[in-house]
């Protein structure tokens, strides 16, 4: 069964960064187009970047601002975080873009406030 984890997330101020971080021993990050997603109690979950072989591709709110990447070495998705908004706050998942696995990590919160 695939189990995946996510990190990094926190408390940031407005303009602030963080860097997510995402393993998954069972899935190959470089065999597999893998994103970030996330999502706030009562609206849909969103796709925010994708990294695949055709390379990256970003929600329109947060390009040039976010930067997905991964280390094959570490098998570790990552997502960088630069001048966060309170419109960023939400939980953040890893896992493919469509389909995604069955299996969704628990996600890590991140909160922008003041």
């Amino acid at each position: 069964q695939v189990q995946i984890r996510e990190s990094g997330g926190g408390l940031a101020r407005p303009g602030g960064s963080l860097t997510l971080s995402c393993t998954a021993a069972e899935i190959s990050f470089v065999l597999n187009t893998m994103a970030w997603h996330r999502q706030v109690p009562g609206k849909q979950r969103e796709m925010v970047a994708s990294l695949g072989s055709r390379g990256t591709n970003y929600l329109t709110s947060v390009k040039g601002r976010f930067t997905i990447s991964r280390d094959d070495a570490k098998n570790t998705l990552y997502l960088k975080m630069n001048d966060l908004q309170p419109d960023d706050t939400a939980v953040y998942y890893c896992n493919r873009p469509s389909p995604p696995f069955d299996t969704w990590g628990q996600g890590t919160q991140v909160t922008v406030s003041s």
